[in-house]
């Protein structure tokens, strides 16, 4: 029998015992994103004792990030998020395994990686990485326990569980004007905090099969008022049967350019939506400036921009100062500069 004395305060609930924790011991739970959701959902894991853990985020750790991602200190900023991840949570439970993968979830990866644990936790800030999440656990039949934050309000679900409904029997399709995040919006620090932790609770639950999930429920929390809301939907068939037939696809939000004729240069991440497409665009992400900055035109205006306003300075800021770059134009956020439909 393995020492389970950590775990003792626990393993006194009736629901729990030894046998709980064993089951606790042997699961196996993917996070993706180990930002403001994934820091305590992981937190909370590991301290309950699951046995295998993932992580997956391509992104470094920030400055801005420390006032709600709580397995983070300054000593950390620059590094690659799961690796200082893994690091703070094996110093809290060196009897568990944690995998750190340090590149963003895609088409040619999501399948394979699902396949390998029980069942995902979402912790993600942008909707094409949500509907892929969803369409491959439809795919690879495992559940996901979703969970938003905006501003002070926080959302959470269970999709996929037991046949129950999925994410996008709730949400069938996305608007690219509905995208935004707290680079975008702002977040109280505490929110994502609450919000993770309940995914952490909702995961020991459907491990040791004890209570009721929220499947087929959406948990609505506001914490200035501290109101709850939950709201019931139904399992879409017609459209978790598109799932199953259809190749897994990145969900993407068309969208077309008000002036056609500008040269643009979007420094966001490439999975960000939406899209536009243009032959006057360049797609460089903010972080790969420094290597591509070559492939950016001197003989014309150019008009930078990202999601929200905050990136595009930065990357005019880096192009001027360290490349001597004299003809860029801030542009902003992208939904500035779309077509209004």
């Amino acid at each position: 029998m393995a020492d389970f004395s950590r775990y003792d305060r626990q393993i006194k609930l009736t629901e729990v015992g030894e046998d709980g924790q064993a089951k606790l011991q042997q699961a196996k739970v993917l996070i993706i994103g180990a930002g403001g959701l994934g820091c305590p959902a992981a937190l909370y894991l590991t301290a309950a004792g699951i046995g295998t853990i993932g992580l997956v985020d391509h992104d470094n750790v920030d400055e801005t990030n420390l006032h709600r991602q709580i397995l983070f200190t300054e000593k950390d900023i620059g590094r690659p998020k799961v690796e200082a991840a893994k690091d703070a949570l094996e110093q809290r439970n060196s009897n568990i395994v944690i995998k750190a993968y340090a590149h963003p979830l895609n088409l040619e990866n999501a399948y394979k990686l699902f396949t390998d644990y029980d069942f995902i936790l979402d912790g993600t800030d942008n909707f094409q990485t949500k509907y892929l999440i969803n369409d491959t656990c439809v795919k690879a039949d495992k559940p996901f326990i979703g969970a938003s934050i905006y501003k002070y309000q926080g959302q959470l679900s269970v999709f996929n569980y037991q046949n129950g409904p999925t994410y996008r029997c709730l949400y069938p399709t996305h608007h690219y004007k509905d995208n935004s995040n707290c680079e975008e919006t702002g977040v109280l620090g505490v929110l994502p905090g609450v919000m993770g932790t309940l995914q952490a609770a909702e995961a020991i639950k459907i491990i040791l099969g004890i209570g009721s999930p929220l499947v087929g429920k959406l948990k609505v929390l506001d914490t200035l008022t501290m109101k709850e809301q939950l709201i019931s939907f139904g399992k879409n068939e017609k459209e978790v049967d598109r799932i199953k037939s259809e190749p897994l696809a990145l969900e993407v939000a068309k969208c077309s350019l008000k002036e056609t004729d500008h040269v643009y240069l979007d420094v966001r991440d490439l999975f960000e939506q939406p899209r536009p497409e243009s032959e006057q665009l360049l797609e460089i992400p903010l972080n790969q400036l420094g290597d591509r900055h070559k492939e950016i035109p001197r003989d014309k205006k150019v008009h930078v921009y990202c999601q929200s306003g905050i990136r595009s300075k930065k990357a005019i800021t880096l192009l001027e100062k360290e490349y001597g770059f004299d003809n860029l134009v801030d542009a902003g956020g992208i939904l500035n500069l779309l077509e209004p439909i």
